[in-house]
């Protein structure tokens, strides 16, 4: 009784669009003839090669194998290949089914994307592999918990501050390791004055007064007092302004310079302001500091 049976192993990339495959059929001393056949074509009889492509090639014609190799596996591939044995007594076949699999990869990802708070936006990232890959978005943020999506489209209403910063789109379908982009969602907003502070200065001694305001795109910073805007370069006071503070230094309080000061942040979205007051204590006296 004739045995055979057909093997298939990988070569290389694991059976996907970058690997090889070869296909192995077992034979005894009594088989007259062999041939390899890919659904009704036949790629080879015997050493003679029928078909036309390079990446097929014969690997073993012996009395116990008869193996070929396909090179650089493409999806096209996939499908029956099978082994037909000719003995003394009458022909044999064995199949096997070829499943290319292919590593998941993202062809089209969202760009990062500015919009005021309140809107609404839409995120896309689509993949292909084979298997279909499984899309999931996660929102990175050390708040964020789990999914913020397991789809290809990530939608979000009435955005918050909250749910600004990047988003990651990650493609897996098990043959290699998960692929991932992310894409920046910054989200704008007009200013609001988190702190500041009245201050209490004795006559001739240094003063501050700090404004500090969140806002994106980030606060432009005025000083005003009364009705005169305060600037940089006027004698005897400082303003220093940064992305989320500004400062107003007096370095030698007067009675002058006591009184009520406004803050005011601004950006493209809107502004808002802050009375502050600089106001007269007394310098503490020697008997003070030693009770």
């Amino acid at each position: 009784m004739l045995e055979f049976g057909i093997t298939s192993r990988p070569c290389g990339g694991l059976g996907d669009s970058e690997g090889s495959r070869e296909e192995r059929c077992s034979v005894d001393n009594r088989v007259t003839r062999v041939a390899w056949l890919n659904r009704s074509s036949i790629l080879y009889a015997g050493n003679d090669k029928w078909c036309l492509d390079p990446r097929v090639v014969l690997l073993s014609n012996t009395k116990t194998e008869y193996s070929i190799q396909i090179q650089d596996v493409d999806v096209y591939d996939e499908g029956p290949y099978t082994c037909s044995v000719q003995t003394d007594n009458h022909p044999k076949t064995s199949r096997v089914h070829l499943i290319v699999q292919v590593s998941p990869k993202i062809v089209e990802i969202s760009s990062d994307i500015s919009i005021n708070e309140g809107g609404n936006i839409s995120l896309t990232c689509i993949a292909t592999g084979r298997p279909d890959p499984t899309i999931t978005w996660r929102h990175i943020s050390p708040k964020a918990v789990g999914f913020v999506s397991e789809d290809e489209y990530l939608e979000i209403t009435g955005i918050t501050r909250e749910q600004s910063g990047e988003y990651e789109c990650s493609a897996s379908n098990d043959v290699a390791a998960p692929v991932v982009r992310r894409v920046k969602v910054t989200v704008n907003y007009p200013p609001y004055i988190s702190d500041a502070k009245s201050t209490g200065v004795p006559v001739g001694q240094k003063g501050i007064l700090q404004c500090e305001a969140s806002a994106v795109p980030a606060a432009e910073f005025q000083w005003y007092k009364d009705d005169k805007r305060l600037v940089e370069g006027q004698k005897g006071v400082k303003v220093e302004s940064k992305a989320f503070f500004s400062r107003l230094t007096f370095f030698n309080v007067s009675e002058q310079d006591y009184g009520n000061y406004t803050c005011v942040a601004s950006n493209k979205l809107g502004n808002t302001n802050v009375s502050i007051i600089l106001y007269e204590i007394s310098e503490p006296t020697s008997s003070t500091l030693f009770q």
